[in-house]
């Protein structure tokens, strides 16, 4: 790994003032929907949902889920598996995905599937980065942080290797220099 810190795509004050905007634009959502259930998918969302959920105005229950895409470092395998279903019954309840990163689409498109034979009352989608450019499937995300290039990114909850994963800001990495 680098010994240089990655160079910033998004700054810490730009993340915190869109997640500030993103947890009011969903509050108000859902201002009228009762306790909605935040499904984090691990590990990468953590940072996000933890300060997406201490912003947000309105009643809300925490879950995680976690999945797997990835066969190495930077290759996706594009088949998605379970590796831990959310724990509470969602039956009934609106329920929203926190993402940190949606690029190809098929975890999202796997997990909104998967979520919906729980029988939710509703599923959204908040990613907070979306790298639209490299999508492969059609997927809704409801709410998006940031659209960026197809860079590989670090930092906030996002890691290369597990390297990077709390860096405050949103670096960018070249995986073939790590």
């Amino acid at each position: 790994m680098s010994e240089q810190p990655p160079p910033v795509l998004i700054s810490e004050t730009d993340i915190d003032k869109r997640v500030r905007e993103l947890a009011a634009e969903i509050s108000a959502d859902y201002a009228d929907k009762g306790n909605v259930v935040l499904v984090g998918v691990l590990k990468g969302s953590f940072i996000f949902l933890a300060d997406l959920s201490r912003r947000l105005s309105i009643p809300r229950t925490v879950e995680f889920i976690a999945v797997s895409s990835y066969r190495s470092g930077s290759v996706s395998s594009g088949a998605v598996r379970l590796v831990m279903d959310v724990r509470g019954n969602i039956e009934g309840r609106h329920v929203l995905i926190i993402e940190d990163i949606v690029d190809t689409g098929h975890t999202l498109k796997y997990l909104i599937g998967m979520l919906k034979s729980h029988r939710p009352a509703s599923v959204k989608t908040c990613a907070l980065l979306h790298k639209p450019g490299s999508a492969q499937v059609e997927v809704p995300i409801d709410y998006i942080g940031f659209g960026i290039g197809n860079e590989w990114v670090v930092g906030y909850g996002l890691d290369y290797a597990e390297h990077d994963r709390t860096l405050p800001y949103i670096g960018t990495i070249d995986p073939d220099d790590q």
